[in-house]
C-alpha cells in the first residue's frame, strides 16, 4: 500500500483491508504515523503521541468490529484513556494520567480503533476556535493561515489531513459540527442521550454535549453510531431505539422530504454571503433530487437561548475548574486556567439555582417549539457556521479585553459578572450562531462539506432532524454524498 492510497480509504474500507489480509494493521498504524509526522509540523494537530502504544495493540490480537485495524485519534477532552496523558486543553490538568477508560473510548477501541494519540482542543472546549496557550493553535489543512475551528478541531485537521479516516470528538454547542464545516468533513452531532458519556457524568453541561466522530465519508459516521450508541448503564436516559443500523439507513432512499431552510443567523445578527451562498446552493441540490424545499424557520427568542446556553456552558465551566482542584489535590488558581476560562467559572460560581433552572426552561420550551415545527418539516436546514473560518488569532483577546477580565477577577462581583454574561451572550455567539440550539434541544444535527467559498475555505451546510431521527439525516447524507462526492476533494497541505 503506497501513502497514496492510504489517504484514499475511509475507516471501513481499510478494515476490509485488513479483513480480507491485504494489509496488515500494523501497516495501516505506521502509514498513519508517518502521515503525522509529515504533516503535524504546519498542523499542530497531534499534541500526544501513543506509537508504541498503538504498534503493540496493531500487532497483538486484534477487536473484533467494524473497524479492525483501523488507525483513530482521540480528542484530548470528552474521555480519558487509561494511562494517557489528559490536559483538555489546560496547564491545570498538565501529569494527570487517568486510570480507566471512558465509555465512550471502550466502545470505540471494542469496534477495531487502534488509537495513535490525541488531539489539540480549545481549554474546556468552550470555544469555536482551537487555539489553546497550553498546546497552541491549530491550522486548517485548506488553508494554515485559518483556523480548524472547535473544539475538536485538532481532531477534524487531522482526518482532513488523511492522518487518519476518523477521529473523536463532542459537541457541546457545535464542537463537532463546526470543525467539520472549516475543515470539509461530515460531522454528525447524535441526539441526547444517544452515545455514553460515562461512567465518570451523567451528562455533560446539562446534557448539552453528544460524542461523537468526525469523518470523510457518511458510512463510516454512521457504523460508529452503531458501534458506540445504546444504553449506559446508571445515565439519567438514553435515546429512542433506533429501527435498523445506522450503516443501513445511508443507501435507503430517503423519499420525498419535506425541507425547510434559513439563510438567516439563529443567535447572531447576520451571515456571510459565502454562508448564504452554500445554503442556497443545498437547498437548489435537494430540491433537484426531488425533496420539497421551502423558506422557513422556527420562531426562538435569540437573547434567552443565548443567554440560556452561556449559563449552562459557565457551569459546566465551573465544574471543570473544581475537578482539576480535585484531581491535583491542591488549590488551583486564575494563573493555571487562559482568562476566558476562569471567568467563566467565576460566572459559574455566582449563579444561582434558580438562574440555571431558567436556562433550563428556556431551553426545554425551544424543544417543544422545535417539536411543533418539525410535525410540518422533516429537517431544517441552514449554514453551519453563520461566517467562514477566522484566521488564526483573529479572535484572541484584545488589550482591553484582558484588563477587562483582569478587574474581574480581582473584584469578582457579582453584579458585574452578570452585566458581563449579558454582553458575552449578545456578541460572542456572532460567527457560531447556528449550531448551539440543537445541544439546547437535543436534536441530531450533521454538518455536510457541499460548498468551497472562493478563498479555498470549506463552508458547511447543517441539517436538523426530529429528536431521535437520525436515519432520515443519513438517508438524506448518503444520498447529497452520491449526488456530489467530496471525498476526493484534498485540502491545500497535502
Amino acid at each position: 500500500m503506497t501513502p497514496e492510497e492510504y489517504a484514499s480509504y475511509d475507516g471501513l474500507g481499510l478494515a476490509d483491508l485488513v479483513r480480507r489480509r491485504e494489509v496488515s494493521a500494523v501497516e495501516l498504524v505506521e502509514h498513519a504515523m508517518a502521515q503525522i509526522e509529515r504533516l503535524n509540523p504546519r498542523l499542530n494537530a497531534v499534541i500526544c503521541k501513543l506509537y508504541e502504544r498503538a504498534r503493540t495493540e496493531a500487532a497483538g490480537t486484534l477487536a473484533d468490529g467494524p473497524f479492525t485495524g483501523v488507525p483513530f485519534l482521540l480528542k484530548d477532552l470528552d474521555g480519558l484513556l487509561r494511562g494517557a496523558p489528559y490536559t483538555g486543553g489546560s496547564r491545570a490538568y498538565v501529569g494527570y494520567l487517568p486510570d480507566h477508560d471512558s465509555e465512550i473510548i471502550v466502545r470505540l477501541r471494542r469496534a477495531g480503533l487502534i488509537v495513535l494519540g490525541k488531539t489539540n482542543t480549545p481549554e474546556a472546549g468552550i470555544l469555536g476556535i482551537t487555539e489553546p496557550l497550553l498546546h497552541g493553535p491549530t491550522r486548517n489543512p485548506w488553508h494554515l493561515d485559518y483556523t480548524s475551528g472547535g473544539s475538536s478541531g485538532g481532531s477534524a485537521a487531522a482526518v482532513a489531513a488523511r492522518m487518519v479516516p476518523l477521529a473523536h470528538g463532542a459537541d457541546g454547542g457545535g464542537s463537532i459540527r463546526i470543525p467539520a464545516s472549516a475543515c470539509g468533513l461530515f460531522g454528525l452531532k447524535p441526539t441526547r442521550g444517544r452515545n455514553p458519556v460515562g461512567p465518570d457524568a451523567g451528562e455533560g453541561w446539562n446534557g448539552l454535549v453528544c460524542p461523537h466522530v468526525l469523518t470523510r465519508s457518511v458510512r463510516d459516521s454512521a457504523a460508529v453510531l452503531d458501534a458506540v450508541s445504546g444504553l449506559d448503564p446508571g445515565a439519567p436516559y438514553v435515546a429512542p431505539a433506533s429501527l435498523r443500523p445506522y450503516l443501513e439507513e445511508v443507501t435507503r432512499l430517503p423519499g420525498k422530504l419535506r425541507i425547510a431552510f434559513s439563510t438567516a443567523s439563529l443567535l447572531g445578527h447576520t451571515t456571510h454571503s459565502d454562508c448564504v451562498a452554500a445554503v442556497d446552493d443545498a437547498a437548489q441540490l435537494c430540491a433537484e433530487l426531488g425533496h420539497d424545499v421551502v423558506a422557513a424557520a422556527p420562531v426562538i427568542d435569540k437573547a434567552v437561548l443565548a443567554r440560556a446556553y452561556l449559563t449552562v456552558v459557565a457551569s459546566g465551566t465551573a465544574g471543570f475548574v473544581a475537578e482539576a482542584a480535585r484531581l491535583a489535590g491542591k488549590r488551583i488558581g486564575p494563573e493555571h486556567f487562559e482568562p476566558s476560562t476562569w471567568f467563566l467559572a467565576q460566572v459559574g460560581q455566582a449563579l444561582s439555582a434558580y438562574e440555571l433552572e431558567q436556562a433550563r426552561t428556556a431551553m426545554h420550551r425551544a424543544s417543544r417549539t422545535l417539536a411543533e415545527f418539525h410535525a410540518h418539516h422533516d429537517l431544517f436546514l441552514t449554514a453551519t457556521m453563520a461566517y467562514p473560518p477566522v484566521r488564526v488569532g483573529e479572535l484572541a483577546l484584545k488589550p482591553g479585553e484582558l484588563l477587562g477580565l483582569g478587574l474581574l477577577r480581582r473584584l469578582p462581583m457579582r453584579k458585574l459578572l452578570m452585566k458581563a454574561l449579558d454582553d458575552l451572550a449578545q456578541g460572542s455567539l456572532e460567527r457560531t450562531a447556528n449550531t448551539m440550539v440543537f445541544n439546547e434541544t437535543g436534536q441530531p444535527a450533521m454538518s455536510v462539506p457541499l460548498f468551497w467559498n472562493a478563498q479555498g475555505l470549506p463552508i458547511g451546510v447543517q441539517f436538523v432532524g426530529r429528536f431521535g431521527d437520525e436515519a432520515t439525516l443519513l438517508r438524506l447524507a448518503g444520498q447529497l454524498e452520491q449526488a456530489r462526492p467530496w471525498m476526493t476533494r484534498t485540502p491545500g497541505v497535502l
